[in-house]
């Protein structure tokens, strides 16, 4: 007789990694001028964005997504370094490399970070801490570079304990202290609350895990919609998401929402701005071609629209990338309410070696 005990499912055991500054770490080992030195990965220029910052740099402020104007100002002697994407993802695959010894489990996020689910793993290592250990000293070997990684029996939690140690650490949180750790914590630092819902969430009086939980599910998702059943979950450690090995991303896509209502052209083409090389520099590192724009536009009033433009073939610069959400922008302007939040996302994407590559273009 199977007991309720035994039944139980065995709680699953997930290692996030994140490299450490990756972008301005993988700078700083290949020029050693660099090393000691505040270094943001980036343009300089007018409207340019940070797309990593060391943490020379950030110990100034600056970090990613930053304005690189805003980055100088607080950091006078910060060094911009032009992005080697390719670089970045000769690098990439040499980790992944290592996570593939250990898991077919692997879950990419970006170049940098990665879901693991080594439950049952290719080492027959039983202990999970001690398989991250290994991974993180692979790593250095092979590539010079730090990572830090968290451990925890889901995705919510080991995101959150990678960021406990860094940089160059490691955190565990068990399911006996997972729910206790959500409790204490405030809600602005949860991975996928960011700065907008966290403001909604203080102004409805919730700032802790504590208080996120005294909620009902129907209140959360009253005020939060689809993602209401997520808070309802992950404030009691809960957290059901499978790690998923090869996504296959149909859409890549970024919005932000701003803390006053944007009412003219400038603004909004500023706030664009960051999203526009978030998305670009997604990319570029993972050479995709895209050739559909979306442009998402929310109100005050959260009424939404979108507008989009498909081009002939791919983009080939961010300045075509610009040019048409330009072109998307521009007949919204003057709007008849506020505008709260705006995105870009880039759609009918194509590999782009596929794209230079005509002969593999007659074979199908």
């Amino acid at each position: 007789m199977i007991t309720g005990e035994e039944s139980r499912e065995r709680p699953r055991k997930i290692v996030h990694v994140d490299m450490d500054a990756f972008y301005a770490s993988v700078e700083q080992r290949d020029n050693p001028e660099l090393r000691g030195v505040p270094v943001a990965v980036g343009s300089p220029a007018a409207r340019g964005v940070v797309a990593a910052a060391s943490y020379e740099a950030r110990a100034f402020g600056v970090h990613s997504a930053m304005p690189s104007v805003t980055a100088q100002r607080k950091c006078p002697d910060l060094i911009f370094v032009k992005p080697r994407f390719d670089v970045y993802k000769a690098v990439s695959l040499q980790i992944r490399a290592i996570f593939a010894e250990y898991t077919p489990m692997i879950e990419p996020l970006s170049l940098d970070e990665a879901y693991l689910d080594v439950t049952e793993n290719l080492k027959g290592m039983e202990i999970a801490t001690e398989i991250a250990e290994e991974i993180r000293a692979r790593i250095k070997a092979a590539t010079g570079l730090n990572a830090s990684a968290g451990i925890s029996y889901n995705k919510f939690l080991a995101k959150m304990a990678s960021d406990l140690n860094k940089p160059n650490g490691q955190a565990v949180i068990t399911p006996k202290n997972g729910p206790s750790f959500v409790e204490q914590l405030p809600v602005k630092k949860f991975h996928g609350v960011g700065p907008a819902t966290a403001e909604k969430m203080h102004r409805l009086g919730i700032e802790t895990g504590a208080n996120l939980k005294q909620q009902s599910l129907e209140f959360l998702v009253q005020h939060f919609g689809k993602s209401g059943p997520y808070f309802y979950g992950i404030a009691r450690g809960i957290d059901n998401r499978q790690v998923k090995p090869d996504r296959e991303r149909k859409s890549i896509g970024a919005e932000d929402t701003f803390s006053q209502d944007i009412h003219s052209f400038e603004p909004a083409r500023e706030g664009l701005q960051p999203l526009i090389e978030k998305v670009w520099a997604h990319c570029e590192a993972n050479e995709i071609g895209a050739k559909t724009v979306t442009l998402k536009v929310k109100y005050a009033d959260f009424s939404q629209i979108t507008r989009s433009k498909t081009v002939p073939a791919p983009l080939s610069a961010i300045t075509d990338l610009e040019d048409v959400v330009d072109l998307l922008l521009a007949p919204i302007f003057p709007p008849q309410k506020g505008i709260r939040l705006l995105g870009v996302t880039l759609s009918s994407l194509e590999q782009r070696a596929a794209l230079t590559e005509p002969q593999l273009r007659l074979a199908l």
